[in-house]
């Protein structure tokens, strides 16, 4: 598990898309191909950093993406100075068929900023 541990200047995660009924997930993830790599966190006065999924693991075939992934956010110097400051963070997805995002809430980003040395 040692991969899935940030190592000061990353933040990483587990990404699970849940569809509840077999018919549906199919249709979904057929449309969702490529989804884990326009996963981003965007700091506050920074450029978007965007995810690096599944990196040992072949994760997606022509056909649809996995239910599963990991993702690696990494952040430069000044974005990882900026969270700890308190600068606000989303976290977003700008797939074409699935384009999101969410402020993080100050509460969360002060457990995630000890993450960041």
């Amino acid at each position: 598990y040692a991969p899935l541990v940030p190592d000061g200047s990353n933040w990483k995660a587990t990404m699970l898309i849940e569809y509840p009924d077999p018919n549906e997930r199919k249709r979904e993830l057929a449309r969702l191909i490529g989804v884990e790599d326009r996963m981003f966190i965007e700091v506050e006065g920074h450029p978007r950093a965007y995810a690096i999924a599944d990196e040992d693991l072949d994760r997606e075939n022509d056909e649809k993406t996995s239910a599963v992934h990991f993702v690696r956010f990494e952040f430069s110097p000044a974005a990882k100075q900026a969270v700890r400051a308190g600068a606000a963070v989303k976290l977003g997805c700008d797939h074409a068929n699935y384009p999101a995002h969410v402020s993080i809430s100050p509460e969360t980003l002060a457990c995630l900023a000890g993450d960041l040395q």
